[in-house]
């Protein structure tokens, strides 16, 4: 664990636009105190290995032992981001991490932290999501600028979940969403890709009925995947995403622009291929025709290019799928999608902990969220306004 120093932290403070206060609300059970672990394993505070157990923020002993958050709690995250190229700027082990009551504490060795337009300080209040403790949620709303809603993919938007984020509309704190726990989607329930999909749009519309409703003035909070305001993934296997991830992969792919990708990649865009010509295709039948457009037999994009590899991903390992040489078929799969694993990874891991490495390492959850945070949520000189 690296702490900072109280003069590193300072110097960050002094950069008003570069701060991100911010709340993590949702459902009980809908795994904001998992996905803050996973945020906090960025940091590293906590390793890999515990990462999605250990609810690093639930500090007291009755907390820990009921399994749920009871009082709000606080970490501050130092971390790097170009805003301008859009790209992180430090790798995962770069990131440090700093607890109010370890301020009080200089360490003996503190890494030197060179401030600069890419530094941003987080400061994270993970809350609770039990009605019992919706004052818990008030007090952490009313000190920050922003929230992470987190909401369950296979229930969707819970009661607890349209009352913290009535709050939040209420206090002017400008929600971002994560569709959260895809991995039961998969594992437990296994459902397709068009089914995943429903679920998630359901719980994107539902969210934006309660924003819409709740507005004041002209402000447009409505969160839109498109426009990177909304993240999927699963905390507790610590990968997610949000479109601009993959947008990026396909621009390049299919020589257009990120934006342009985005838009392709939700809502009901099909690629369709008739005879030797392909284009995009939007499609007023994929809804109504189980996620396949009637005309052209296509699949709905966000299906085909980002839900079925996903789904692949995850037959491969659990089924432990072999090729014609007898080696995993998802070694030769993640080696596609940028994925070194490491010899005694091929050697040790199988089922759900070679699953989990491996979309850890393709498409990290933490990046996915700070990366939202950062770029959707506002600093406090813009909040203020």
């Amino acid at each position: 664990m690296v702490n900072f120093t109280a003069e590193q932290m300072r110097s960050i403070m002094d950069s008003k636009f570069n701060i991100r206060n911010m709340s993590v609300i949702a459902h009980v059970d809908h795994g904001k105190s998992t996905l803050t672990d996973s945020l906090v394993c960025k940091a590293g505070i906590i390793s890999v290995k515990h990462a999605g157990t250990a609810r690093y923020m639930d500090t007291r002993a009755d907390e820990q032992e009921r399994g749920i958050t009871i009082k709000s709690t606080g970490i501050s995250m130092y971390f790097e981001y170009n805003l301008e190229a859009g790209q992180v700027v430090k790798s995962t082990a770069d990131m440090k991490s700093v607890k109010e009551e370890d301020l009080a504490e200089r360490p003996t060795e503190a890494d030197a932290i060179t401030v600069n337009k890419h530094s941003f300080l987080i400061n994270l209040i993970d809350s609770p999501g039990h009605v019992d403790f919706s004052s818990e949620v008030t007090a952490a709303l009313r000190v920050t600028d922003g929230a992470v809603v987190v909401v369950d993919t296979i229930e969707g938007v819970a009661v607890q979940t349209g009352t913290v984020l009535r709050q939040a509309m209420a206090e002017r704190v400008k929600p971002v969403l994560m569709v959260n726990k895809v991995d039961r989607a998969l594992l437990e329930l296994q459902l397709t890709g068009e089914e995943i999909y429903q679920n998630m749009n359901r719980a994107i519309e539902s969210v934006n009925v309660i924003i819409e409703s709740y507005k004041w003035g002209e402000q447009d909070w409505s969160v839109d995947p498109v426009k990177g305001t909304v993240a999927f993934g699963s905390g507790l296997h610590q990968w997610g995403f949000t479109m601009k991830h993959f947008s990026h992969f396909y621009a390049a792919k299919f020589n257009s622009t990120p934006a342009k990708m985005a838009e392709k990649l939700w809502g009901d865009w099909v690629f369709a291929t008739e005879g030797d010509k392909s284009k995009w295709v939007f499609s007023p039948t994929v809804n109504s025709n189980g996620g396949v457009d009637r005309e052209t037999g296509s699949k709905r994009s966000f299906v085909a290019f980002i839900m079925d590899p996903i789904v692949s991903m995850f037959q491969a390992v659990m089924n432990n799928e072999l090729n014609k040489k007898g080696v995993p078929k998802a070694f030769n799969m993640a080696s596609n999608v940028g994925v070194n694993l490491t010899e005694e990874e091929r050697k040790t891991l199988t089922g759900k902990a070679l699953l989990k490495r491996i979309m850890q390492k393709w498409i990290p959850a933490a990046d996915a969220v700070l990366e939202m945070i950062i770029v959707h949520l506002p600093s406090p000189a813009a909040a203020q306004s």
